[in-house]
């Protein structure tokens, strides 16, 4: 078994499905695009393990606490990293997380966007280690998301061939 694999069972953590859009919902984009020796990851949200979009659902600091928005942020790391397996066959060709991007949906005045975030970072460093787990970060605030999902978070990964 490779080395990520046996860390994320280590875990118990199962990946789930292609996610499975809300009816008459469109996604005409690839969730991975590989570019060389990156895999540009589009964003990402919570899945519940049958692939369906997770909740719960609303604004961080209105409708959930930061607990929940942390737990959400490491289902859409959960998320992330069952459409990198399907697109690079093996998650242990990561040799590095470059750069994620966080956006929270929260209420005007929350401003604890880092520490929701990182429950995404936290799974990331869990999996891969402080080495090739280390990555640049942001997090933002916005209005909303779709479908009322409180997290959506976007990267990229150096990869070997």
């Amino acid at each position: 078994m490779a080395a990520i694999e046996a860390r994320l069972a280590a875990l118990g953590i199962t990946l789930p499905p292609p996610v499975k859009a809300p009816p008459g919902v469109v996604l005409p984009f690839r969730f991975v695009r590989i570019v060389g020796d990156r895999a540009l990851i589009s964003g990402h949200g919570p899945q519940a393990p049958d692939g369906e979009i997770s909740g719960p659902f609303g604004r961080v600091g209105g409708d959930l606490t930061v607990e929940q928005g942390y737990a959400a942020a490491r289902l859409v790391g959960i998320s992330m990293l069952g459409s990198l397996r399907r697109a690079l066959g093996d998650l242990d060709r990561i040799r590095a997380w470059g750069r994620v991007f966080g956006m929270v949906s929260s209420v005007p005045g929350f401003g604890q966007h880092p520490a929701v975030i990182n429950g995404f970072s936290d799974l990331i460093h869990e999996v891969f280690g402080p080495e090739v787990g280390a990555h640049s970060r942001s997090a933002i605030g916005v209005v909303s998301l779709p479908w009322g999902i409180p997290v959506e978070i976007e990267g990229e990964v150096l990869i070997a061939p």
